[in-house]
């Protein structure tokens, strides 16, 4: 599966949440626009993952995060940028999974990584979509796939 948007400056996905609407508005517009992008991506990627269902949106710690409440399919995905680097964002996960260490595995050349928590990305950068399609699914269905073992 490969996403690419149409138009990465316009939003198909409308905003639910007021707070998360309003969190969006605050970024600055480079980073606004790729964020918009990754959100698109992770909705797109639910929709097209089996297993995963309905996507719940809502801040955590002040990010854009997102859920799996009804299939409880998966693990928390957050996006946000990196305050102290002023051209970089980035794609949280939680830090007790094995999550990051499989994508490091996956990508070890592809992409970056900080520790056992998230995927690093620079504005100047194109967006990896292949490959973060890929972690993306990995992480909405990470629970799923420990049942299955």
């Amino acid at each position: 599966m490969t996403f690419k948007p149409k138009n990465t400056k316009k939003k198909s996905t409308s905003f639910k949440n007021p707070e998360v609407a309003e969190i969006f508005k605050t970024y600055p517009e480079k980073i606004r626009e790729k964020l918009l992008i990754l959100r698109e991506l992770i909705f797109e990627t639910a929709s097209n993952t089996e297993g995963v269902g309905m996507l719940e949106e809502t801040l955590k710690w002040g990010q854009p995060s997102y859920l799996t409440p009804i299939s409880k399919s998966g693990s928390t995905i957050r996006i946000d940028q990196i305050p102290s680097q002023e051209n970089r964002y980035a794609l949280f996960f939680h830090c007790q999974t094995n999550l990051v260490s499989t994508f490091r595995e996956l990508f070890p050349k592809t992409l970056e990584f900080e520790g056992n928590r998230c995927i690093l990305l620079n504005v100047k950068d194109r967006i990896p979509f292949k490959e973060l399609s890929l972690c993306i699914s990995l992480a909405l269905t990470y629970h799923l796939d420990k049942k299955r073992k």
